[in-house]
């Protein structure tokens, strides 16, 4: 009998239990308070994100397709869930003024029909079936298409979103301007190359979303109306333009500036004549600006080098997410970009600006001069000395700017200052700009394949530059809050330790390189002394025929061909050991996230049951 009421108050207590745990779930659930206890705080919206919610004006209609069903893949389905939570998240934040419609496009119904006239891409699954997974986000006769959401995109969920969310609440596209040394945006007549080009892909892209206006490289004033304004190649910039920049600065315009000290696809070289890269800068602004650009030095990464063997060339940059700031909105996603001949900035900006670096170079990296920036394989690395520090490539600069034209613009006749300037000294909200050390990048020859497909120009990126370039836009035209959205947290963590022993490797291999020039260049010059010395004995009276080669310099010349495969041997052993030390990485990585964890389990569990053991063995001995 007592038996069995221990029974029934044990059940009773799990039935109880059971009860509590569903009932404070479901309070939990209702509660508005949530934690983000996760790395990166991946769950909670970015300020820019809430401030943009919460200015609404009207309301907005938000259609999440999300294919249902167990022939959906795991993986995807858990990628669809998150995407839903985060709606949640947004419309918990905007309230009222965000409508969400969750919709099941199922095979052959009209929620199907009406995914496909939204603009949702079908994906096809392994088993041939289809699956939706997009957003279609509106406001009156405005639409904003999220065709495909992806899980290699994850990072920029919240914002591919927000910007849908953001632009449909403008009734207008944004204005873009384009000042450039470069036919950026084709030209009709050349006069130095007596031809005609055509419009840029960066043109044609940048006309597909916003309305571009050029504007002169010799403007003395920047259309008001411009948000964004693109500045190329700004080669020998007029005073009077870099005062209307600056003034367009302090206005609240959003500036992005790519300068370069060797533009290699320059083509403003003179008919008949070799092709003469030149050079950009903004001397007056970057002078105001803390910001240190030398104007005839390109960088020379033995870690990001393109190439290989004699075309090894370290100044050609193929840079991957390990030189991006992961953490900001544009670099987050791209995976490669061409880096050709570029520069390298030193920041220091004055009180109230901040430097953000978006884009860098390795440690084991240099600058080098402009007239070296071609040279390739032994010749490019011979005298290679890295500097032991990245240098920036492309900067943010954020905060409140000062006019660089503090006394005035000076007239170039008189060198007075011109009454009235400058017009504003210090920009009343904070405002941004972005530079980049290099232009070739945005030409069509480092950022696209052209192919011909059945007589069709069909233009495909090679690389990560058009959308590094455009993102830069498309963010600063869509408002401040977006630019201050940050990406959410990585779940990537790339293996740069192999990067640093492949670099220490090649570090050695150019000292032994070094090393062989030197002895090349002794052994050469005692050859010269020995031949002199024979030639002069040769010449004294009474003296026989010089001899074709002297003992003294088939020696030399021995011990250098000595020297020379004793070297070539050492610099394989240096690649051998390169080879395993990196292999062997990758192996003991492999290793630890494979099999250390499980182990770690299995320990954890022999040490619970051994415990368990001795309490129970204690606990039936005798008293």
């Amino acid at each position: 009998m007592k038996r069995s009421g221990q029974v029934l108050y044990s059940a009773l207590g799990l039935v109880a239990l059971f009860l509590v745990l569903v009932a404070a779930n479901f309070l939990l659930s209702k509660a508005p308070a949530r934690v983000d206890l996760t790395d990166g705080k991946v769950y909670t919206l970015s300020p820019g994100t809430k401030r943009i919610l919460q200015g609404l004006q009207a309301p907005v209609k938000l259609k999440l397709y999300a294919s249902q069903g167990e022939a959906v893949p795991v993986p995807l389905r858990s990628f669809a869930q998150r995407v839903s939570d985060l709606v949640n998240e947004l419309k918990r934040e905007a309230g009222d003024k965000l409508v969400v419609e969750r919709l099941d496009p199922k095979p052959d119904s009209e929620i199907e029909d009406a995914a496909q006239l939204d603009g949702i891409e079908p994906q096809q699954l392994v088993t041939g079936e289809t699956f939706y997974l997009g957003a279609s986000v509106s406001q009156l006769d405005r639409k904003q298409v999220i065709g495909a959401l992806s899980p290699q995109r994850e990072r920029l969920l919240e914002y591919d979103l927000v910007r849908a969310i953001s632009r449909v609440g403008q009734p207008e596209r944004p204005k873009v301007g384009v000042m450039a040394g470069l036919p950026v945006l084709g030209e009709r007549f050349n006069p130095f190359t007596r031809q005609s080009s055509e419009p840029w892909v960066l043109a044609s892209e940048l006309r597909r979303e916003f309305d571009v206006k050029e504007v002169p490289l010799t403007a003395k004033e920047i259309d008001p109306a411009l948000a964004v304004l693109l500045v190329i190649h700004p080669q020998g910039i007029p005073p009077e333009a870099e005062y209307a920049l600056d003034q367009f600065v302090l206005r609240g315009g959003k500036l992005v500036a790519f300068v370069d000290p060797y533009c290699y696809f320059d083509q403003g070289q003179m008919p008949g004549m070799p092709p003469q890269p030149s050079g950009s800068t903004l001397p007056t602004l970057f002078k105001a600006w803390g910001i240190a650009f030398p104007a005839e030095k390109v960088v020379s990464d033995v870690v990001f080098g393109s190439g290989g063997g004699n075309r090894y060339t370290p100044t050609v940059l193929s840079l991957n997410r390990t030189a991006f700031n992961r953490d900001d909105v544009v670099t987050s996603s791209i995976e490669t970009l061409l880096y050709a001949f570029g520069g390298a900035f030193e920041a220091k900006p004055p009180e109230g600006l901040v430097a953000t670096t978006l884009l860098h170079s390795s440690q084991r990296a240099m600058l080098v001069d402009t007239a070296a920036a071609t040279k390739s394989g032994n010749e490019a690395t011979a005298n290679f000395q890295p500097a032991g520090r990245a240098f920036p490539l492309a900067v943010r600069l954020t905060g409140k700017f000062k006019t660089a034209f503090p006394e005035g613009l000076l007239n170039e006749k008189d060198k007075k200052p011109v009454a009235g300037t400058p017009q504003l000294r210090q920009s009343a909200k904070e405002g941004a700009v972005v530079l980049v050390a290099d232009v070739d990048m945005l030409a069509d020859g480092a950022a696209v394949d052209v192919q011909d497909v059945f007589g069709r120009k069909v233009v495909v990126p090679s690389n990560g530059n058009l959308a590094f370039a455009l993102g830069l836009v498309e963010q600063f035209s869509a408002g401040d809050d977006l630019i201050s959205l940050r990406s959410r947290a990585a779940t990537f963590r790339p293996l740069t330790v192999v990067r640093e022993l492949e670099a220490n490797a090649q570090q050695q291999y150019f000292g032994r390189i070094q090393a062989l020039e030197a002895e090349l260049q002794k052994t050469t010059a005692r050859m010269q002394q020995l031949q002199r010395a024979q030639g002069a004995g040769a010449s004294a009276p009474g003296a026989k025929g010089g001899q074709i080669m002297t003992p003294e310099q088939q020696a030399e010349l021995e011990r250098f061909r000595k020297t020379v495969a004793e070297t070539r041997l050492q610099l394989k052993e240096v690649r051998k050991n390169l080879r395993q030390d990196a292999e062997a990485l990758v192996f003991w990585t492999k290793v630890a996230n494979i099999a250390v964890m499980p182990i770690l389990v299995a320990l954890a569990g022999l040490v619970v049951a051994l415990v368990r053991r001795r309490r129970a063995a204690r606990g039936a001995r005798p008293a």
